[in-house]
């Protein structure tokens, strides 16, 4: 066993937003980098085709966050699974679909020695997406701007050594309607599982991850890379939990980055019509 690489069953990440400025690529290529599996599931949103049509960034560091994946394919013969998000839903056209060892599927239901978990992203729950699309992008730029005065702030704060602060986060703990919207998503999606037969359920699409029983349903999600900075991992007696960056960091640091002197932002790719 490698003791450079956490070794695990199956790893589950979620909401990358890659094409966004706000996507912690970095963070999420050197978690991945660090991580020896039988399976990875990228659980929607992967892609934010929504900022791309509003001329979003593409940076080579995106780029190689997708050699990554494409690496584990080919050199460690990992099965790759990615799943529709609502921010990616332009790979819908082409499921269901398999590259030999990778898939482009809706949703699967992941079998483990502990039982069957339902994994789909979530918003097939979300009736903004689905029946007012032009309210959902509405929603998505104030949550983009939310994102770069949060980058921004930051800034301020690793400036004078403080750590990282999440406004967005912070502004939706203290918001009984968001409250409110996270418990009902939470019980809808445990009910489809519980529907469906399986023990539990792994989604993303709110950016809330958990780790928690909703009845007699396991309920996960596993947060984004925008913000949380947390996976899905299964480990090999079939124990599936929330792992944290921060928590992978102390095993597995990465190495010293030359400090950033001044606020920029990448560079940003034409408008797609």
């Amino acid at each position: 066993m490698s003791k450079s690489a956490l070794q695990v069953r199956t790893v589950i990440v979620s909401d990358i937003h890659l094409g966004t400025p706000h996507s912690k690529v970095e963070e999420v290529s050197h978690f991945l980098k660090h991580v020896r599996c039988e399976r990875l599931i990228l659980n929607g949103d992967i892609i934010d085709g929504w900022r791309l049509r509003r001329g979003g960034v593409w940076t080579k560091a995106h780029t190689r966050f997708v050699r990554r994946v494409l690496t584990m394919v080919q050199k460690r013969d990992t099965e790759v699974v990615y799943l529709r998000g609502n921010h990616d839903d332009f790979i819908g056209r082409l499921l269901p679909m398999q590259f030999g060892r990778l898939q482009l599927v809706e949703e699967c239901v992941l079998e483990t020695p502990r039982g069957r978990y339902l994994v789909l992203h979530g918003d097939v729950f979300d009736s903004v997406v689905k029946n007012m699309v032009f309210l959902a992008h509405l929603g998505d730029i104030g949550y983009a701007l939310l994102l770069r005065l949060n980058r921004l702030y930051n800034w301020f704060r690793a400036l004078r050594g403080r750590e990282y602060f999440s406004l967005s986060q912070a502004i939706k703990a203290r918001v009984k309607q968001a409250v409110s919207f996270v418990g009902k998503f939470e019980e809808q999606i445990a009910r489809l599982a519980r529907e469906r037969g399986c023990r539990g359920v792994i989604c993303g699409h709110i950016h809330t991850p958990a780790d928690k029983m909703i009845g007699d349903i396991h309920y996960l999600n596993s947060g984004d890379w925008v913000e949380s900075m947390t996976a899905i991992v299964e480990h090999d007696d079939g124990r599936l939990g929330l792992i944290t960056y921060q928590e992978f960091l102390a095993r597995f640091p990465r190495p010293p980055v030359a400090p950033v002197e001044e606020f920029e932002e990448p560079s940003r790719l034409p408008v797609i019509a």
